[in-house]
């Protein structure tokens, strides 16, 4: 058994659709697990509606939403024939619930309206995909993974029941692979015991394959990306992007660390602790090398650069002049992780901690604003974070270029300096 992994881009409009859908099908003898994520721009199309209905703007959520629903309907039609009318059931019943919800008033907090509505994103993909695969004639059913994926209710990052999820993945696959080929199910989300709907962190569908490659001992996970390979930096932003065709797990879990968008940090210990193999391929060119990531390790890599923008230099300072100690920043880190700001760098001075972080305005905010009772608290927006693992001096002077650099940390393998630009 194999597990498949189809991101935004591969389902972004009824071509791709087809092509996604022709692909899954040339390995539809085999049993397979395709984890499918949302229609691209749908997840921030979805986000709209979670800020205008937690702003009380009813209206406008709902509109917001009937335009997801046209969009996804009009794909149907433009896709199915003698499939369409179970399928626009389906979809009709994750669209009241979703409506269900937009009518009532916000009286929670915004985080557990934002799963119980981004959650749907998946759900509607994956009832087209399922529906798609039937209508082609292949061995498909359709699995709404809250049934089986149980997470406790920290919504937005919900952690995974390792234990009850297992038993409900491995009786669920059983029960369906006993009558189909291929299993379809969502990835990013899943749901506590009281059926609260959860999402395990943005792009956390990658880490969904992982979960039940592990749970049923596949083969293989298999990413299918709209790019040739793992490259050693963003193509986007570097003409001179290459593709490393193999990588061990420790040097992936590092880039994933240090901000690489090209694993959810999540996803490889599940599979290391199996000897699952991870390969990562193009669906615009199925019949390229792309690139094996399992436990061999790899020796001569290039140089793997990550730049992180809309970074943040918080510096806390101690106001009476005194060491700061082991308990002053245990407290602090309390706070850090009180208001799930997490650093990307901190370094220590007699008096001060200095941390870089992500952008995010209302947990800054709140956390300097409490950090703010017994520290001098400093910010500085705006900068940019460059890492570089395998880095060479040449490499790294043409990177900075005409950066100031206001903070740096060095190993033999990976620098780390925080610049403005």
């Amino acid at each position: 058994m194999k597990v498949f992994k189809f991101g935004g881009a591969s389902i972004k409009d009824a071509s791709r659709f087809n092509d996604s859908g022709a692909l899954i099908g040339l390995h539809s003898t085999e049993k397979l697990v395709v984890i499918v994520s949302a229609m691209g721009k749908t997840t921030n199309a979805l986000e709209k509606v979670v800020d205008a209905f937690t702003s009380g703007q009813k209206e406008t959520a709902l509109m917001e939403f009937d335009v997801l629903k046209k969009s996804h309907l009009s794909l149907c039609e433009e896709l199915l024939d003698k499939e369409l009318a179970s399928t626009k059931i389906k979809l009709n019943e994750v669209f009241t619930e979703v409506e269900w919800l937009l009518h009532d008033q916000a009286v929670r907090n915004y985080d557990y309206y934002y799963d119980q509505i981004v959650c749907v994103g998946e759900l509607m993909s994956t009832i087209i995909m399922n529906g798609l695969l039937m209508e082609k004639g292949y061995s498909s059913a359709w699995l709404d993974v809250r049934d089986v994926l149980r997470t406790d209710n920290q919504f937005r990052n919900a952690g995974v029941d390792w234990e009850q999820s297992s038993k409900l993945i491995t009786d669920a696959a059983n029960k369906l692979h006993s009558n189909k080929q291929i299993l379809i199910t969502q990835g990013f989300i899943g749901a506590t015991d009281e059926n609260e709907s959860t999402t395990l962190g943005r792009e956390g569908s990658d880490y969904t394959a992982a979960i039940f490659a592990n749970v049923l001992n596949a083969e293989s996970v298999t990413i299918w990306k709209d790019v040739e390979s793992i490259m050693n930096a963003d193509p986007k932003e570097f003409d001179d992007a290459v593709s490393i065709p193999k990588l061990s797990f420790t040097e992936v879990i590092e880039m994933a660390y240090y901000g690489a968008q090209v694993i959810h940090p999540k996803t490889i210990k599940p599979l290391q602790n199996k000897g699952i193999p991870l390969l990562v391929k193009s669906f615009l060119d199925p019949s390229l090398e792309g690139s094996r990531i399992d436990a061999t390790v790899v020796k001569s890599l290039p140089p793997i650069i990550v730049r992180k923008k809309n970074q943040v230099l918080l510096k806390f300072t101690s106001r009476d002049f005194s060491f700061l100690e082991d308990e002053t920043i245990s407290w602090l880190q309390s706070k850090f992780s009180a208001h799930r700001v997490n650093p990307n760098v901190s370094q220590k001075t007699a008096i001060s901690l200095l941390c870089c972080v992500d952008d995010k305005p209302e947990r800054l905010e709140a956390l300097c604003l409490e950090a703010g009772e017994i520290f001098d608290v400093e910010m500085e927006r705006n900068l940019v974070l460059l890492t570089v693992r395998h880095y060479d001096p040449a490499k790294l002077k043409q990177l900075i270029g005409n950066g100031i650099s206001i903070l740096e940390q060095k190993t033999p393998e990976t620098i780390q300096v925080l610049m403005r630009c």
